[in-house]
Parts: C-alpha cells; sequence; structure tokens
C-alpha cells in the first residue's frame, strides 16, 4: 500500500461562510489523503481551516498526520490497518484520524466494489438522504433570497446562524422567516455557543413562540452545566462543538432526551467513531443529526454514506454545494 498527500483551497460561488464562531471564510483549506493497494485507489478527506471548532492549527494537523503515516507498518492489509486506527496513542489527533479511517473505508469498499454504506451493514437503496440548508450570516434580504431558492427547490428544514449580531436582530430575521414559510418549513437555530446563561435565559421565551425544531449549541461548551437551566423551556437543545469524546456522549446521554447531538466526523475521528456514537446515541434514543463541516465533496459524501447506515433524525450535508473548484 502507498500513499499520497494533495493539499489546495476550495471555494465556494455566490455564498459566504459566515457564522458567530468562525467569522468571514473566504476558502477551505482541504488536505486529501490517497491511498493505493493492488491497483485500487480509496479517498480521504479533512478541512484543515477549522480551528474554531477543535483547537487544532492547520499545520499542526498537517504535522501530526505526516508523523503517523511515517511510522505506519505499509505491509498490513488495509483492514488491519483500518483496526489498528484505534491501537494508535494520544497523539492521533482527531482529524487526522479521519483522513486516514476515510481512506481505508474507502479503498476497502472499492476492493469490494460496493458503496462504503453497503460496507457498514446499509440496506439497498438510493445513495440519497434528506438534509436541512443553512442561512449564513449576511444581509437580512440576502438571507431571505437565499431562503427562498432553497424552499422553492423543495428544501424544508432550514437553520438560521446567530450570535454574530445582537438578539434583536436574530429574532426579527427569525420572524420573517416564519411569517413568509409558516408552519411548512422546519425552522433551527445555530448560536455557535455565543451566548452566555442569562442572554439564553433572556431569549429562550422568544423562540418559544417561534416553535424552532431545536436551538444548536446555545452556550460555549466550557458551560455545559448550564444546560439544565434551560430544559424547562421545552425546547429541544442540540450540541455541536460539545460532542467530541466518547465522554461527551456519555454525558448527552445522561440527559435523557433533553439535549440532541450533532455528530461530526471531524470531532470524533471518522467514520468508525462517528458509527459509534450513533449507535449508542440510537439505543438510548436520543435524536441525533450528521452533519459536517462546510468540507468538500469526499467528506461531505462520507457524511451521507454513513446517515444511509444510521438513518438520523436530522442531517446536514451541503458542504459540496457550490464548489467551483
Amino acid at each position: 500500500m502507498k500513499a499520497q498527500l494533495f493539499r489546495g483551497d476550495l471555494h465556494y460561488a455566490g455564498v459566504t461562510l459566515h457564522t458567530a464562531a468562525s467569522g468571514p471564510v473566504t476558502a477551505l483549506d482541504t488536505l486529501w489523503l490517497r491511498l493505493e493497494d493492488q491497483g485500487v485507489i480509496g479517498i480521504g478527506e479533512v478541512r484543515l481551516n477549522i480551528r474554531y471548532l477543535h483547537g487544532y492549527r492547520e499545520e499542526q494537523v498537517l504535522n501530526n498526520l505526516l508523523q503517523i503515516l511515517h511510522r505506519w507498518d505499509w505491509r498490513q492489509a488495509p483492514a488491519a490497518r483500518l483496526a489498528a486506527l484505534d491501537d494508535e496513542d494520544c497523539t492521533l489527533l482527531p482529524p487526522s484520524r479521519m483522513v486516514l479511517d476515510m481512506a481505508l473505508h474507502d479503498l476497502l469498499a472499492r476492493q469490494q466494489g460496493i458503496s462504503v454504506a453497503a460496507w457498514l451493514g446499509a440496506r439497498d437503496g438510493l445513495p440519497a438522504w434528506h438534509t436541512n440548508q443553512t442561512l449564513f450570516w449576511g444581509s437580512e434580504r440576502q438571507m431571505l433570497e437565499q431562503a427562498q431558492r432553497y424552499v422553492d427547490r423543495g428544501f424544508t428544514q432550514l437553520k438560521l446562524r446567530t450570535g454574530v449580531a445582537d438578539f434583536a436582530t436574530d429574532l426579527a430575521r427569525l420572524q420573517r422567516l416564519r411569517q413568509r414559510f409558516g408552519q411548512q418549513i422546519s425552522l433551527a437555530i445555530d448560536v455557535n455557543g455565543q451566548w452566555s446563561l442569562a442572554q439564553a435565559h433572556a431569549a429562550f421565551p422568544y423562540l418559544r413562540e417561534l416553535k424552532l425544531s431545536y436551538i444548536e449549541q446555545p452556550l460555549s461548551p466550557a458551560n455545559d452545566s448550564q444546560l439544565a437551566e434551560l430544559y424547562a423551556y421545552g425546547i429541544p437543545i442540540m450540541l455541536d462543538e460539545s460532542l467530541n469524546s466518547d465522554a461527551a456522549i456519555t454525558r448527552l446521554i445522561a440527559a435523557k432526551g433533553a439535549l440532541w447531538g450533532h455528530l461530526k466526523l471531524v470531532k470524533l475521528g471518522g467514520l468508525a467513531p462517528t458509527l459509534a456514537a450513533a449507535n449508542r446515541l440510537r439505543l438510548a434514543d436520543v435524536p441525533f443529526m450528521i452533519g459536517q463541516m462546510n468540507e468538500g465533496h469526499a467528506a461531505t459524501a462520507a457524511a451521507l454514506q454513513l446517515c444511509r447506515v444510521v438513518q438520523p433524525a436530522f442531517a446536514e450535508l451541503y458542504g459540496g454545494r457550490w464548489l467551483n473548484r
């Protein structure tokens, strides 16, 4: 087996990625891993410039991956190499693990002539799953025009990025969306951990009137212990940035349905650990989403393959949309 790494920028056409956590994003700094074994190729992909999510610098992830690849035993078969990922020491960062895990899954599935979803046990079916669409920060006119285009194309789940401006601005936009589309759409917001507990207490009564499907990450992960004070409002709370380990999944399950989970391959380290987390949540009857970090086509496709296996209540699979190169 041999490997090649490629790095490049992916650009969106017609939309600017802008959240309260990321600020404006001009390009996706992306790393691809190409594995080849006996003439069959597997591809892995990870976006590097998401330090605002996991805290790792771009070069930190790249150097970590190179260190792991340099010490690999390249005589091992791909299946053994995939199993050995669980034996790597704690120096293997989740983004590095993701690109290795994805490339090995892709390689093993291609060697059998089947999809990754089928290799993971999914039943036969179309390679498709329902997804939401996100309304990134911009002018109100841009937001409403974008929402209308999504609804015209048949999308019924919209998520508004909030926390960039003040709450009055966010609330007015949500009210405009609800007035325009009524209850024909599922409406949610993503705060990206920007509120204090006091701000959340002030906002939740107004948001309850809008019948939101969920509120994503209202508080910083550092304040997860305060989330229980918000349960009484009766609005589902979806955690994202908080879910980056098995221990975090255990804490989510302990909330007994008051908290939902947004699972991402880049936070947990690839398909295998995300599948394990999804299975735990499914057994505990905790609703969850499979999503991605505005990543390229390969990473988005991997999330789609996982959706076919675990059949989540929610999905966020728009990462490859609008990419022009």
